[in-house]
């Protein structure tokens, strides 16, 4: 060693510059070799992952797009909902109405037909009356002529006969 510190010859600087030059190449083929698949691996995923964010992003705007979709159509079925109900109440009022009207109806003609009756037994209860009468009187007429009797008698027997039948009898 000459008084070098290092000792650096035209060896050791041709071998440290093959070095240098292997190590570059070696590095160029590596980073061919290894890093670019590496670096197209990774490429590939952050576009996959891109584009899952993407499809992702779609998807939400999608579901969200159905929701307000799915909001209508909920809306608009409480509206036909809310329709159908008001269509049955205002069907079972006209209904009710109509059976409430033919229900008086049908009770006026039953009071219309007993008062009828009633008016047909009254008027039959004043014939039975009156042949009741008249049967009285011809029974009083062959009593007073059987019993030939003054007037004061026939008077008396008069007003038991009326008295017997009732005052009311001779008033229908």
């Amino acid at each position: 060693m000459n008084g070098r510190i290092f000792g650096l010859d035209a060896q050791l600087l041709a071998d440290v510059c093959i070095q240098l030059v292997a190590i570059g190449l070696l590095f160029f083929l590596l980073s061919y070799l290894l890093f670019n698949p590496a670096r197209e691996l990774l490429a590939k995923r952050r576009a996959k992952v891109e584009g899952d964010l993407d499809d992702a992003a779609k998807a939400k705007a999608d579901a969200e797009e159905a929701k307000k979709t799915y909001e209508g159509k909920l809306a608009a079925a409480d509206k036909e909902v809310d329709l159908i109900l008001s269509d049955a109440r205002q069907k079972g009022q006209m209904k009710e109405a109509e059976m409430v009207a033919q229900a008086k109806e049908e009770s006026a003609r039953i009071l219309a037909r007993a008062e009828k009756e009633v008016e047909l037994e009254k008027e039959k209860v004043k014939d039975d009356v009156k042949q009741e009468i008249i049967a009285v009187a011809s029974q009083m007429a062959a009593k007073i002529t059987a019993a030939s009797m003054d007037e004061a008698k026939q008077e008396e027997l008069l007003e038991s006969t009326l008295a017997e039948m009732g005052d009311d009898t001779w008033r229908g």
